[in-house]
């Protein structure tokens, strides 16, 4: 039989690690530390109701019973879920204060948030030493040597209980409590963090401790100042400060609770789940037939229920997610000017050392598709595209040396990423200009190319509770690119039926996609920034072809390209909600190095027509894009 005290920490590993892995994500932060009050406490104080070595957390436990001494742990509060969906371990986001992880012998965790603890405490916490009643210890920055962990996602919550030990009475009261939170903030900042998750304060009118009592409006009233004063202040912080507006979503859940899968006809106001403090629910309360603390939002008279706690973890982590995805944007226009330009150089390559009379027009038409797959990055989302294209065009020759030509294509392409596989489409209208020479063993080509991106319809999709949510929007941009190759033929002669060649390419891309906002003003909209990629390769390659018969051909291409622009990007962002609190976060980081294979045929129908297949593929480490083309051509 395994001992109790094994099976504690045994049990909340296996449930973080299940948790971990039914979420396999990206996570661009080192560490994730947690400071604040009972919302965010991660078992801090020993509970005396549960199985020997657990530690209390202020939500319910999780069931089927739900009472004190049934051996049930409680669920896992926002902080755990969050921490666990950003990959993070139970000892990761365990307690950092916990005099029963302590005695077990287990490493503290890195949440120092304290069940009642108030804003001055909370700072304490950070700067100088954290005290539970069960142990006391050297706060945050003094245990790690009065720094902090610049790539580190910090969270912070706090001001409840200011309140509710009565230290706000009065505007000026509320307006300081939320100046001492942002000195937690600043301290944080002012040591090396630079990315910081910071609570709104819930309404504390509407939780069943006061809704409905004399003290509702006044206290709704300061919870409102609280957090305009938060807001303010926040703005002057020299860091990404990433606000949750917490009382914005939680009026969502109470105005529309079938979205949250909540009971729709229960006072989810007015009641909880426990009792404590509190009317308990008449149907779905702790004592009822059918105990249900996921139909409700709170436990006791001011504290989430396990629906509540994982509904704010969702929408934490759907704001830290967004720019994994939406930075795949500029991505999917660069692969389309890809595709165009392979399906460019795919009929260059079916008419290398076979280009139309002088003075005659040679007419192409193709359609194709293409395929893109990005695998997933520390600070970016796996992703899987498909598009088709059409193109149309058309080169003229001049003399013996040169030709020129012009080539329109319409491209249209829908990408699904991340979790939830939101959708992405874009429609881009490409145009390119082009000169080649041919003469004696060298040849060259140069093109110029611009692009029109209409991203119509873009759905942003995660979860939220037990459902999943979708926010759309809409946006514009443009792309322009040059690029150029310079070739020598080392085939015997020009008549000969192969012909083989090394060449150089060089190839410089911008693309811009315009700035837009979410459609509406709930808790999850957002408003992204202008994003600008360019893109500055070099690249060695070889090309061939070889002559089967008088009318069919077989032609291939490979190359190695060096990306010189491969910083990772960042977006700055802001809820629809909080249009001045802007943040930037970590994106897509593009690749380094690209191999590039290109193989196709060309077989003539008439002396003027020919049919053109091909197959090309960029691929390295976790990008690969494909794409097929089937073209004719006509002389005359």
């Amino acid at each position: 039989m395994i001992k109790q005290t094994l099976f504690v920490p045994l049990a909340g590993c296996l449930l973080a690690m299940a948790c971990a892995q039914a979420y396999a994500a990206p996570n661009p932060y080192s560490n994730f530390v947690v400071f604040g009050d009972s919302l965010s406490d991660a078992g801090t104080f020993t509970d005396s109701g549960g199985p020997a070595g657990s530690g209390k957390r202020f939500t319910n436990r999780t069931g089927p019973n739900y009472q004190d001494g049934s051996g049930e742990f409680y669920s896992l509060n926002a902080t755990q879920l969050l921490g666990g969906r950003l990959g993070f371990t139970a000892d990761q986001t365990a307690s950092a204060a916990s005099a029963v992880r302590a005695s077990e012998g287990l490493p503290d965790g890195n949440n120092w948030a304290v069940g009642g603890y108030r804003t001055d405490q909370i700072l304490d916490s950070i700067t100088g030493t954290s005290a539970t009643g069960e142990r006391t210890r050297a706060g945050y920055l003094p245990s790690n040597g009065l720094r902090a962990d610049p790539n580190a996602l910090y969270y912070l919550t706090g001001g409840g209980n200011d309140f509710l030990q009565g230290r706000v009475t009065s505007l000026a009261q509320a307006n300081a409590a939320a100046d001492r939170l942002v000195d937690s903030v600043q301290t944080l900042q002012g040591t090396g963090a630079r990315y910081i998750m910071v609570w709104l304060l819930p309404d504390i009118g509407l939780t069943p401790a006061i809704n409905g009592s004399p003290l509702q409006a006044f206290t709704s009233q300061l919870s409102a100042q609280f957090n305009s004063e938060l807001v303010s202040q926040l703005q002057g912080v020299n860091a990404n400060v990433i606000p949750l507006n917490i009382p914005v979503l939680l009026n969502e859940a109470f105005a529309n609770p079938a979205q949250f899968g909540l009971a729709t006809d229960q006072n989810l106001i007015a009641t909880c789940f426990s009792g404590n403090g509190c009317t308990e629910n008449a149907r779905y309360g702790i004592n009822s037939a059918t105990p249900d603390p996921t139909k409700l939002i709170y436990n006791d008279s001011v504290h989430p229920t396990e629906a509540g706690q994982r509904l704010i973890a969702d929408y934490a982590y759907s704001l830290l997610a967004a720019p994994w995805e939406l930075t795949l944007l500029p991505e999917m226009a660069q692969g389309t000017l890809r595709a165009h330009q392979d399906e460019l150089r795919s009929q260059w390559l079916a008419d290398w050392q076979n280009w139309q009379g002088i003075g005659q027009w040679r007419a192409i038409v193709a359609g194709g598709g293409q395929h893109q797959d990005f695998d997933d990055q520390r600070s970016a989302a796996s992703a899987d595209g498909n598009g088709y294209n059409l193109n149309i065009g058309g080169s003229y020759r001049l003399d013996e040396a040169w030709r020129i030509g012009l080539a329109a294509g319409l491209y249209q392409q829908k990408l699904e990423a991340g979790d939830a596989d939101s959708e992405y489409k874009l429609n881009a209208y490409m145009g390119t200009a082009f000169a080649q020479y041919q003469q004696n063993r060298w040849w060259g080509d140069l093109a110029l190319t611009a692009g029109k991106l209409d991203y119509d319809s873009l759905k942003r999709k995660f979860q939220l509770g037990v459902n999943e949510r979708g926010e759309k929007g809409d946006t514009d941009g443009y792309v322009l690119a040059i690029s150029g190759r310079v070739g020598y033929d080392i085939a015997p002669q020009a008549s000969s039926p192969w012909h083989l060649s090394p060449f150089v390419s060089a190839d410089f891309g911008k693309t811009e996609v315009d700035g837009y906002s979410e459609n509406g003003a709930d808790s999850t909209a957002l408003t992204f920034d202008d994003q600008s990629r360019n893109s500055r390769r070099l690249g060695v390659g070889i090309q061939g072809k070889y002559q089967i018969t008088a009318q069919t051909e077989v032609f291939g291409e490979f190359a190695h390209e060096r990306e010189y622009n491969d910083d990772r990007q960042d977006l700055t962002i802001n809820l629809n909600s909080l249009p001045n609190n802007r943040f930037t976060l970590e994106g897509y980081e593009p690749q380094t190095n690209l191999n590039r294979l290109n193989l196709g045929v060309s077989h003539k129908l008439t002396q003027d027509l020919a049919l053109r297949a091909s197959y090309n593929v960029r691929k390295d480490d976790d990008f690969t894009q494909q794409g097929v083309n089937l073209g004719v051509s006509l002389d005359f």
